[in-house]
């Protein structure tokens, strides 16, 4: 796979899977925009971590609509234009319902919903119009597991990964007849710096053996999922859902 002088904005690429997003797309030799919203020293490491000179880091939070559109103009200011758009983005808040008040729950609704499925449908919005005015793009959104074996102490997490898949599918009908070409993948764990403390703890073996694999699922794999989804050549997969969780989600 070959991404030269293509322009590649990855949304929470700072650490995790988007950082190894961010990764794989330059070193197949793409240029990357590395957002993040708050951590500008974890996006400054991953932007040392690059191969080639021609990335840039840009700053905002998804869940703010007029950031999202300060990021886009920011990245086709200086890039001059959006090839690929990853939104992988996204928060996850735990809120059973018997420990948490009318107010609480309200909030952490507000919050999961508007980053990781507004946002995500808004930076999409403003990325697809600008590929629309090239002649075409690609777009791939980092959805969950969650979308189908529910979440029952994060059930906003949940829907708003359903939500991402539905909208997934519907941006690929939509956005087809102008090459613009959509896709989601879906993890489970995956073992990143933000789950590490957890696979490590008493829970982890039990983690691990939802996988029939017996663990869960490298940053890796899903960049390298993304990867492809995006290159040349594999058009017709527009609107699939792609699992990457080590068949953790179905039923035994």
């Amino acid at each position: 796979m070959d991404f030269k002088n293509q322009i590649v904005l990855v949304t929470g690429a700072s650490r995790g899977i988007g950082r190894a997003v961010a990764i794989q797309f330059a070193k197949q030799g793409a240029s990357l925009a590395v957002h993040y919203n708050k951590n500008k020293i974890a996006a400054e490491e991953c932007l040392s971590l690059l191969p080639g000179d021609s990335h840039m880091i840009v700053q905002a939070d998804v869940s703010k609509a007029q950031e999202v559109e300060s990021m886009v103009e920011a990245v086709i200011k200086k890039m001059g234009r959006i090839d690929i758009l990853v939104n992988n983005a996204g928060i996850f808040e735990n809120h059973p319902i018997p420990s948490m008040n009318y107010e609480e729950w309200q909030n952490a609704w507000r919050r999961t919903i508007d980053t990781n499925l507004i946002g995500s449908a808004n930076a999409a919005f403003l990325v697809a119009h600008h590929m629309i005015k090239n002649g075409g793009g690609k777009i791939v959104n980092v959805t969950s597991r969650g979308a189908f074996r529910g979440e029952p102490d994060a059930p906003a997490y949940g829907a708003s990964k359903a939500g991402q898949n539905a909208l997934s599918q519907s941006l690929a009908k939509a956005l087809a007849p102008h090459n613009i070409y959509v896709y989601a993948v879906a993890p489970g764990w995956v073992a990143t710096d933000m789950t590490e403390e957890a696979l490590a703890g008493p829970d982890g073996d039990s983690v691990r053996n939802q996988s029939p694999m017996g663990r869960v699922t490298s940053p890796e794999e899903v960049a390298k999922t993304v990867v492809f989804l995006a290159s040349e050549g594999v058009d017709a997969l527009t609107g699939c859902i792609v699992d990457v969780n080590g068949a953790s989600y179905l039923r035994t």
